[in-house]
């Protein structure tokens, strides 16, 4: 193995945990706000029912990848700046992008329900019983999913 092969993998490896790190702290504690996350799936239909704008749901969405890749930029910077990473801009722009639309798109909800109950688990979807949420576990995993393709895009790019 070169050594520009091992600094390629120790690079995803940083790149990998800081988008893992990033993640939990960006979706769970400074990424969004309560708000947010109550209204960046709307609408449902009772969301509409009530009269709720539609485009309220996409604003709160918005608003909450905006500020979840806020965080998620500054740890990479962090990273960057303290270890000699092998980065390139097109390389960040590639992963973030990445990260920015499947963000979006899965934190809608409703392609993640789409997904579970066209792969044989509905009921998982629905699943909201001791301490257990289908939907959240599914949305995670997904999340997770997107950012390895992004973390190796930051990588290779």
């Amino acid at each position: 193995m070169t050594i520009e092969q091992v600094a390629t993998l120790a690079t995803f490896g940083v790149i990998w945990a800081v988008l893992a790190v990033g993640h939990n702290l960006a979706d769970h504690v400074l990424g969004q706000t309560d708000r947010q996350a109550a209204g960046k799936a709307a609408p449902s239909a009772t969301d509409v029912a009530s009269g709720t704008n539609p485009r309220q749901g996409w604003g709160a969405c918005l608003a909450h990848v905006a500020r979840y890749h806020l965080v998620m930029a500054a740890l990479v910077a962090l990273a960057w700046s303290a270890l000699p990473l092998e980065l390139s801009w097109p390389g960040l722009v590639a992963g973030l992008t990445v990260s920015v639309s499947t963000h979006a798109f899965f934190d809608r909800r409703w392609p993640v329900r789409w997904i579970l109950e066209h792969s044989g688990s509905a009921n998982f979807a629905q699943l909201k019983t001791a301490g257990m949420n289908g939907m959240y576990l599914a949305d995670q995993a997904l999340h997770q999913t997107a950012l390895l393709v992004s973390a190796l895009l930051i990588t290779l790019v």
